[in-house]
Parts: structure tokens; C-alpha cells; sequence
């Protein structure tokens, strides 16, 4: 079957509207992408993203040992040498 036939016969209810909207980052900088998210135009808002989130922004994590594990996952596997 050629491309054009199968382009064609593709459903047209199965698939979202995709259309472009606005992002607005944290820090009030602002960029347009397409997405199927709201209307044509809408605004996103965004509470969450990579300059304000410790996973990218590079925050310290803190290691809590309950009730030991990490101290017997070092005890049984200390002597791999892995530092």
C-alpha cells in the first residue's frame, strides 16, 4: 500500500488536537511548544522546573540510614572496594 493510501484511511477522532501553547517558567521567562495540553494559545504556568528543582538544579541530597541499612549494606558489601 502506498504512503498516501495509509495516511488517508488513519482515523481522525483517535487523535488529540496538538496545537501550540506558552510556557511560563519559575523565574517568569517564557517560551512556546506544541503540546496537546489545553487550547490553541493557552498559558502553562509552570510551580516545578529545571531552574528551580534540586534533581537539575544540583541540590544536596541528604542520605537517611533507617534502621541501619546502609550501614549493613556496607558491612556485607565493603570489601568490593567501590568508593
Amino acid at each position: 500500500m502506498p504512503p498516501s493510501e495509509r495516511i488517508e484511511s488513519m482515523k481522525k477522532e483517535t487523535h488529540p488536537d496538538y496545537h501550540e501553547i506558552n510556557v511560563v517558567r519559575t523565574d517568569g521567562s517564557t517560551f512556546k511548544t506544541r503540546s496537546t495540553w489545553g487550547k490553541e494559545g493557552d498559558t502553562m504556568t509552570l510551580d516545578v522546573d529545571p531552574l528551580s528543582h534540586p534533581v537539575w538544579t544540583g541540590g544536596h541530597q541528604r542520605l537517611v540510614d533507617t534502621a541501619g541499612q546502609v550501614s549493613r549494606f556496607n558491612k556485607r558489601f565493603g570489601d568490593f572496594g567501590i568508593k
